[in-house]
């Protein structure tokens, strides 16, 4: 007989999600087809009390309705050490109460596996981690000096702005070389966005689409172009690009294989990472989408591979 998971899942409340887009909506249900239980709480509500890590939160299933697409029980406190596994699929931003539940999490029995690892959720910021990898990612600048960004903007045709902890194509700026406007709109971010912000070289095959390509343990599964609106530089499909069926193309095979050992050897298990042209932009390890759009454009079901992969690791 299968065993049958506890699965806690820390997310963004469930009145959020849209179902028909959601990444974790097909995860969830697939779990739920295979038996799991699931659970549901926020990350504001993961505590340490005497060295053990509980989380206020529900049991929930999803359900076939017009008006909503979930069931929840009543409100309990658990003992997150009596699950099996815990999915971290908040959004970011990247503050406080997001590095708080990382240190909470990674407090577990070793026995409850963590997807993503929670130190290296916590050690790899989407926009950061690139830099490991300088050979294969654009020329970029992470500042608030506005004169290291005046500087690097003049050795650039176009550039892009965007905040350093922002997600889903929020504040993304292109600015020319040259423009007397630019000064107005660094500023504009570094005041908005408290702190450093990334300016980076304009890649002109964003046209063709800023790609997204899902890895699972390591393992290429999955693509999906994201297409900018006619006009806009932002692909994402929350800032309103549109999905386009893509293979591996470009460096793509070169880029996921020098990324494998590395996401391993981290336990970054599910990882989406963005790329465009030749370049590798983002390594997104929080909550990473696009998994419903490779599934509609390919006739696949990435969630059917992500459990049969982490069945595995929970079986040890």
């Amino acid at each position: 007989m299968k065993k049958r998971f506890n699965i806690a899942v820390q997310m963004d409340p469930l009145e959020r999600i849209n179902p028909k887009e959601d990444s974790t909506f097909v995860i969830v249900k697939e779990a739920q087809d295979r038996g799991y239980k699931t659970f549901h709480y926020l990350p504001k509500d993961i505590s340490l009390n005497n060295n053990i890590i509980t989380a206020r939160g529900f049991y929930f299933k999803i359900i076939n309705s017009n008006k909503k697409f979930f069931k929840k029980e009543k409100t309990k406190l658990v003992n997150l050490n009596d699950f099996h596994c815990v999915l971290v699929r908040q959004d970011p931003p990247f503050n406080m109460e997001y590095i708080t539940a990382t240190y909470f999490l990674e407090m577990l029995n070793k026995k409850v596996i963590v997807i993503n690892n929670p130190s290296e959720i916590r050690n790899n910021p989407e926009k950061l981690s690139i830099f490991k990898f300088k050979n294969i990612i654009p020329p970029t600048l992470i500042s608030e000096n506005l004169n290291e960004i005046e500087n690097f903007i003049k050795k650039n045709l176009f550039t892009i702005l965007k905040p350093m902890y922002g997600n889903g194509g929020e504040g993304i700026e292109k600015v020319k070389k040259g423009s007397l406007e630019n000064k107005k709109i660094i500023q504009k971010m570094i005041k908005k966005y408290k702190g450093a912000i990334i300016s980076q070289k304009f890649i002109k095959e964003i046209c063709k689409g800023d790609r997204r390509i899902i890895l699972l343990d390591g393992d290429y599964v999955g693509s999906v172009a994201r297409i900018p609106k006619k006009g806009s530089i932002k692909a994402n499909f929350h800032a309103g690009g549109s999905a386009k069926k893509t293979g591996l193309v470009f460096q793509d095979k070169k880029i996921c294989k020098i990324l494998k050992p590395y996401l391993k050897n981290k336990g970054l298990f599910f990882t989406g990472i963005d790329v465009i042209g030749n370049y590798l932009t983002e390594i997104n390890v929080t909550s990473p989408t696009g998994m419903q759009e490779i599934n509609n454009l390919n006739s696949v079901r990435l969630e059917k591979i992500f459990w049969d992969k982490l069945e595995k690791k929970i079986n040890r």
